[in-house]
């Protein structure tokens, strides 16, 4: 074995690391389901547990040499019990995607039905799109929001007496409202079907209290634990009790082999930091920067789907600025500005090129910016989008931002 540093045996990966350091220090990462971890979550995720195999669950291996891999995802799953009030917690899953394939497959029969949300009204590819492996498995029906951008009950509940599914989905990908997970419950129980909520990008919001908590009240909640939550990139699920041997079967051994044990220390790190008093100020100033930049657009005459935010994240249709969602992507990237072109609902482009952007808050929060930045930063991005085809003042903007996220280092 080699004892040399990464710069001084492979400078190649060595060197496109620090270019991307110093694009993570010297840019302003608005994609909502970004973040930066911190230097202590960083440390578990780059330790020795990377070298240990542990199939199974805590004292429950197939492998020995277990003790300290069962302590530390132990304190793992009861970390995340604490923080979302979960009966059941399973760490496993290697990120979201895994996780909701691991519930279809725990709770459902092939060709059974689900009731989730349209992807271009802010759903996700894994709820069901026809592109997806699972929608070739299960009956996914989906549903849209109405005129006004928010989930129409009243039509859930028709579509639910409807399609009878097995499942109804809810949780989204850059829809930016609240949910009512009670209302949604008794939709359920009129027609005897499972709840599931996808809590992805919310999860951090909600384990500080700043969203509503869908966990106490349905039977299967989905996560990953970056994004809000500000851990490693990974996902987890919580169940109520009655479910935990279906889903720990369809996780381990139904979907994946060895779990990732340095991954679920990572978790542990950030799950604890989520816990402490100074997370619920993050999260809350999270959704102040939303509601400023949320203003502050709407000024400059943006059209904001879903009528505005009450989370993390805008999802911003810029068709009347004269620009597709690619090119406004590509126009704020040349100016250190990062952001995701996004399908707006019903979507006349395609998905390659859509007419929006989704943007957020989670990550420049984390670097300590605050209302005053945002009022600034939205007048950086509507510079750039004005001027999507000018390279000299995309530049010129590019420089403004540098000269801002100096004053809120990252790492150094």
């Amino acid at each position: 074995m080699h004892k040399q540093t990464l710069e001084q045996f492979d400078p190649d990966i060595n060197a496109a690391i620090e270019r991307e350091k110093q694009r993570q220090e010297e840019g302003l990462e608005m994609i909502p389901s970004e973040n930066f971890v911190s230097p202590a979550v960083l440390e578990a995720l780059g330790s020795i547990l990377t070298n240990k195999y542990s199939e199974g669950y805590p004292g429950k291996r197939y492998y020995g040499g277990c003790q300290f891999i069962d302590e530390i995802e132990q304190l793992a799953i009861d970390r995340a019990k604490q923080l979302f009030n979960a009966e059941h917690v399973n760490v496993q899953p290697l990120s979201g995607a895994p996780a909701n394939i691991a519930v279809y497959f725990a709770l459902l029969k092939p060709g059974e039905t689900v009731l989730g949300m349209d992807l271009s009204h802010g759903g996700h590819l894994t709820h069901g799109h026809p592109v997806t492996y699972m929608a070739q498995i299960f009956n996914f029906v989906r549903y849209k929001t109405n005129s006004l951008g928010l989930i129409d009950l009243d039509n859930l509940r028709q579509m639910a007496l409807e399609h009878k599914p097995k499942m109804i989905l809810v949780g989204y990908s850059a829809y930016s409202r609240e949910i009512d997970y009670q209302a949604v419950q008794k939709i359920a129980d009129e027609v005897g079907a499972i709840t599931m909520a996808d809590i992805a990008h919310i999860a951090g919001l909600i384990a500080a209290g700043e969203m509503n908590n869908p966990v106490p009240i349905f039977d299967v909640v989905t996560t990953t634990t970056h994004k809000t939550l500000r851990g490693p990139r990974g996902g987890m699920i919580m169940c109520k009790e009655k479910w935990a041997k279906q889903i720990d079967k369809a996780v381990f051994p139904g979907l994946q082999g060895g779990p990732h044990e340095n991954n679920i220390a990572a978790k542990a790190v950030a799950f604890k930091e989520a816990l402490e008093p100074a997370f619920k100020d993050y999260a809350r100033q999270i959704k102040k920067n939303a509601k400023i930049l949320e203003a502050e657009f709407i000024k400059r005459d943006y059209k904001l789907c879903f009528s505005g935010t009450d989370n993390h994240l805008l999802l911003i249709d810029v068709t009347n600025k004269e620009l597709s969602g690619k090119q406004a992507q590509i126009a704020l990237d040349a100016a250190g500005i990062t952001v995701n072109k996004n399908m707006v609902p019903d979507d006349s482009r395609s998905p390659m090129d859509p007419s929006g952007i989704r943007l957020g808050t989670p990550a420049i929060t984390t670097r300590g910016m605050k209302e005053t930045e945002m009022v600034q930063i939205t007048n950086l991005i509507d510079e750039a989008i004005k001027n999507w085809q000018d390279e000299t003042k995309l530049a010129a903007i590019r420089q403004q931002v540098v000269d801002l996220t100096k004053k809120f280092p990252l790492y150094s």
